[in-house]
């Protein structure tokens, strides 16, 4: 279908083209900026983001503000929302990301040939990243921080809802390339809150655009996959699953399952479903679940589940695979590991899979047979982050299995190409 077929007017239409025409421009620029250099304009960026922060906290009062008048969900509302710590998380992430050795360049591996040639596979910059994403205004200064440190040009478009918090950050980052020489292009945010924009990215950019991002909910992604022209790197739905093994811990169980669910109940590792073993279920189930009732999460289980607290729910057959993104839970009884297994193949998005457990040989068969981006061992699910995992930051956590999976850093931003040296040889 044509721009024209999908009535979008000409003067939007090359208002975004221009918008690509200056991320390539950068994009090439970029690419052969020295790492020291992007390094200094990360920290500045942090400094900029801290001198700004009265102004970015008074942007985002006005955002959620204008939000709650909407009736958008506590979940969304907790991903808008930012205060001074998470303002401050935000620029020690800046910080932690500008430390980070430097991708571009590394040589990934070098071998010699029989002839002599002198083959080396190298990292390079992706291009130009357009990346689509919702609520969270945070992820502006995360994808953009991402992109300068891989040498990629971004244009970020932010959900309606963060405009104005969004922008603000923006500013700061802006500021901070300007300082340092680079190009103010380098890093974008679409100047408009027309949806169609987001159409013109997908359908009508190829030839600036390398690949597309989305971090949202699930419509996003599947819109985005559904009508992009270019390569995406799709960030689904987090249905993550917490398993306490016949051999967990009770006190250690009752920890992880609080903080894998509770912690930030609208990210996308929160666990949104326990696993109880049956061998375990008369001194752990009863505990677990009475925990996270007394927190205020609302539980829905089987049988057993609600056999043991009577504030339980019934689950439906959709609370299985449900991401909730709120204080709600789904509860299951399960005959050891292989049916724990085979519930979160059904049921599971690939996203984040936990096992709390003692005994190593079940915990090495959940780790190496469960197909899933992260696989955690007596940890917390809420750890599927990129900053936790030392990468500073992260665009998304990637559950596909094409170029990146799980947190998308600096070094996931990169492709790589072969450089290959000679001393004169000719093919026969």
């Amino acid at each position: 279908m044509s721009t024209a077929e999908r009535n979008i007017p000409q003067t939007l239409l090359e208002q975004m083209l221009e918008v690509g025409r200056a991320a390539r421009a950068a994009a090439t620029e970029l690419a052969q900026a020295p790492a020291s250099v992007k390094r200094a304009a990360l920290e500045t960026a942090a400094r900029e983001l801290r001198a700004a922060r009265t102004a970015v906290l008074r942007a985002n009062a006005e955002d959620v503000a204008e939000a709650k008048a909407r009736g958008l969900s506590n979940a969304m509302l907790d991903r808008l929302a930012l205060d001074e710590k998470r303002l401050e998380a935000t620029a020690v992430g800046l910080e932690t990301v500008a430390a980070l050795e430097d991708p571009v360049g590394q040589v990934i591996s070098t071998w010699q040939r029989p002839n002599g040639l002198s083959i080396s596979r190298v990292r390079v910059p992706l291009g130009v990243i357009g990346i689509i994403y919702e609520s969270r205004p945070n992820v502006t200064a995360d994808a953009a921080a991402l992109c300068l440190k891989s040498g990629n040009a971004c244009i970020l478009r932010g959900g309606s809802e963060s405009a104005r918090s969004s922008a603000a950050i923006h500013a700061c980052l802006r500021r901070a390339l300007v300082q340092h020489g680079l190009p103010e292009t380098a890093i974008q945010m679409v100047p408009t809150q027309d949806r169609d924009a987001v159409g013109i990215m997908l359908r009508d950019m190829a030839a600036y655009i390398d690949v597309i991002v989305p971090r949202g909910g699930k419509s996003l992604v599947a819109r985005v996959q559904q009508d992009a022209r270019v390569p995406v790197m799709a960030h689904l739905e987090g249905i993550c699953h917490t398993y306490v093994h016949a051999g967990a811990d009770l006190a250690m169980a009752r920890r992880i399952v609080v903080n894998a669910k509770l912690r930030r109940t609208g990210v996308c590792g929160a666990t949104e479903t326990v696993l109880i073993d049956r061998a375990c279920a008369a001194t752990h189930l009863a505990p677990i679940v009475g925990d996270l009732l007394d927190k205020g999460c609302e539980v829905r289980g089987d049988v057993p589940t609600q056999a043991s607290d009577r504030r339980v729910k019934a689950a439906a057959d959709s609370d299985w695979g449900q991401e909730f993104l709120e204080a709600i839970v789904a509860i299951r009884v399960v005959d050891g590991l292989d049916e724990a297994l085979a519930h979160i193949r059904r049921y599971g998005s690939a996203h984040t899979d936990a096992i709390i457990t003692n005994d190593s040989a079940a915990a090495e068969r959940f780790l190496n047979e469960l197909d899933s981006a992260i696989v955690l061992h007596n940890a917390s699910t809420q750890f599927a982050d990129g900053g936790e995992f030392g990468m500073g930051a992260e665009i998304g956590i990637a559950t596909g299995k094409i170029h990146a999976r799980g947190p998308v850093g600096a070094a996931e931003l990169t492709s790589y190409k072969y450089v290959v040296r000679g001393t004169g040889q000719i093919r026969p």
